[in-house]
């Protein structure tokens, strides 16, 4: 057998927290540069956080939303005017309206089915498009399929027919109508003038 080397390990304490004659670590605090103590920040990050810190600080909000609405040009609608928007749609005969609406075109389409690809599924369409500078006033919103609204894009040369063409036609009946709603809803409401509801 080899006789053991005695190795010159050094003792090290198990917590660095415990020794107070270790070097700093990194993320202690070494610059008086910096404004205030950030413990855990490295010098570079303390920098950065400072930086963004004195950018927060320059920003302002104005206190005049309401009013100057003449300057904001946004490209969702605000909720109020897609709630208008969604009111000023035709009414489907024997359906609560504020589940089921016509859009532009005439097809049907499901007040929770919004923004995606199928067939009740609508979304809230500039009639002028944003990008060429039409506001996000109720007069220049509908209510539109998703499908055509997404095919259409910017253009406004597209006519009526040529919308007609891409939309994505679906034949609900009104049993349909009544699961989807119950699914979605977890009841069907039906007008007072409809007779009722028919669920089989």
């Amino acid at each position: 057998m080899r006789p053991r080397k005695e190795s010159k390990r050094r003792s090290r304490p198990s917590s660095p927290i415990k020794d107070k004659t270790t070097a700093p670590s990194r993320y202690e605090e070494r610059s008086p540069r910096s404004r205030t103590a950030m413990p855990g920040v490295s010098l570079l990050d303390r920098d950065l956080v400072t930086d963004d810190i004195t950018l927060l600080e320059e920003l302002s909000v104005s206190q005049d939303l309401n009013n100057s609405s003449s300057n904001l040009n946004p490209r969702s609608f605000p909720y109020s005017v897609k709630q208008q928007c969604w009111e000023k749609a035709e009414k489907i005969k024997g359906r609560d309206p504020d589940r089921w609406r016509r859009d532009a075109l005439g097809n049907i389409v499901f007040r929770k089915l919004v923004g995606c690809p199928g067939c009740l599924c609508h979304d809230y369409d500039h009639i002028i498009p944003y990008s060429k500078g039409g506001p996000g006033t109720l007069e220049n919103c509908q209510v539109l399929q998703a499908t055509v609204n997404r095919s259409k894009g910017n253009r406004t040369e597209l006519s009526r027919a040529e919308l007609i063409q891409k939309s994505s036609y679906c034949r609900v009946s009104g049993r349909d109508m009544d699961l989807l709603e119950l699914s979605a809803y977890g009841n069907v409401r039906c007008p007072q003038d409809s007779g009722g509801c028919r669920i089989q």
